[in-house]
């Protein structure tokens, strides 16, 4: 009895200066917790193992969703993917980033593996500790998370021109907004008239941007401002940008979310700010021409130069479709729009896509997308 006593005593004073030498070394600083000082092997292949096996545990049981072969919810996943991974994680062609080099440990290069789908939807919604993922899972939903984890199953077999392609037909959404910053109006080039507003809708190769029409009457336009940047002071230089895809979108998919795309159109047509201003969110952005503007910068003042446009302008829907996205939703249109500039009748082939959330019984447009070009043989079918 006497001998198992002893043991006891001495386990528990080991115990006791391992614990005071731990609480001293922690207390010391001496540890270097620097990002460019690696750990030591057998801490870090520990670390290795523990993280492996805790992700394998915990993604076992999840189930996958039959649509990771669809091609929308891989298009919806390349832009996401394109917005918020590439400076960790790379993309076809791409060697390395600014950030990459300082990361410990080396997050992979996805565009050379292909992950498991069940650990890849883990770790994105989750996130790891000890190290710069973060868990996604937070601020996006599991639909937003399974479309990233559909692309990454195509990611290692695209070239550089694919990927970019395939990032080009993402539809767009707030988390995915990478043009440039600020709140000009951009359109492409034409000749101001004399109170500066310029109205060539597609004498020029570059793209023209302005507001799409819905199926539901004349409520569309486009405009074309670059050559007034003498009278009005904006930078309108035309810039090119990939064609806006509505590829995936199916009428009456989300008829809630359409039938506020086609108030907003309505809106427009009729003048009534107040309107149009009700239906877009307060943190809504409004991109033309590869330009992002807020909402109060819409507000104060291209929505009324959008609204004086469409009441000289000849509107033809074309179409309207929608695709779920959980809480939110695409909404995109094609109008033909007919205007008389110069004295002649151009037409031109105008597109918009709007991203829509649910709040409460409501949606609120938090995006809003326009392009437009001339239409083939610059006449309405």
């Amino acid at each position: 009895m006497e001998s198992v006593t002893k043991h006891i005593i001495t386990v528990a004073a080991t115990l006791g200066v391992l614990a005071v030498g731990a609480g001293l070394f922690v207390y010391s600083g001496i540890y270097n917790s620097g990002a460019d000082s690696p750990h030591w092997p057998v801490t870090y292949a520990l670390m290795q193992q523990t993280r492996e096996r805790s992700i394998e545990h915990h993604a076992k049981g999840i189930a996958l969703p039959g649509n990771l072969d669809d091609e929308a919810v891989i298009l919806k996943g390349a832009g996401q993917y394109a917005a918020m991974c590439t400076g960790c994680h790379l993309k076809p062609g791409m060697k390395d980033s600014e950030i990459r080099p300082g990361l410990y440990p080396q997050p992979p290069n996805l565009s050379q593996v292909r992950v498991d789908p069940k650990d890849a939807f883990w770790v994105i919604k989750h996130g790891l500790k000890m190290s710069a993922m973060p868990a996604w899972g937070m601020s996006h939903d599991d639909a937003t998370i399974w479309s990233m984890v559909a692309f990454l199953q195509k990611l290692p077999d695209l070239t550089p021109a694919q990927y970019k392609d395939m990032v080009a037909k993402a539809p767009p959404d707030e988390d995915m907004d990478m043009g440039e910053e600020g709140g000009d109006h951009h359109h492409g080039s034409g000749e101001a008239d004399e109170g500066g507003h310029s109205d060539n809708h597609g004498g020029s190769e570059a793209a023209a941007s302005g507001p799409v029409g819905s199926a539901a009457g004349d409520q569309s336009h486009s405009h074309d401002q670059s050559a007034a940047a003498e009278s009005d002071g904006h930078d309108h230089a035309a810039a090119a940008e990939a064609p806006l895809s509505l590829d995936g979108l199916k009428l009456k998919a989300v008829p809630a979310a359409e039938a506020v795309a086609e108030s907003f159109h309505a809106a427009l047509q009729k003048g009534d700010r107040d309107a149009v201003l009700a239906l877009l969110a307060p943190e809504v952005t409004i991109s033309e021409g590869g330009h992002t503007q807020s909402r109060d910068d819409y507000a104060s003042r291209h929505l009324s130069e959008d609204i004086a446009f469409l009441k000289s302008a000849r509107i033809k829907p074309v179409s309207l479709a929608s695709m779920p996205m959980g809480e939110t939703a695409m909404v995109g249109s094609e109008t033909l729009i007919t205007a008389t500039l110069k004295g002649k009748p151009t037409t031109l082939r105008s597109r918009e896509m709007l991203t829509l959330k649910r709040q409460g019984p409501q949606w609120k447009i938090m995006g809003v997308r326009w392009q437009s070009a001339p239409a083939e043989n610059g006449h309405s079918d």
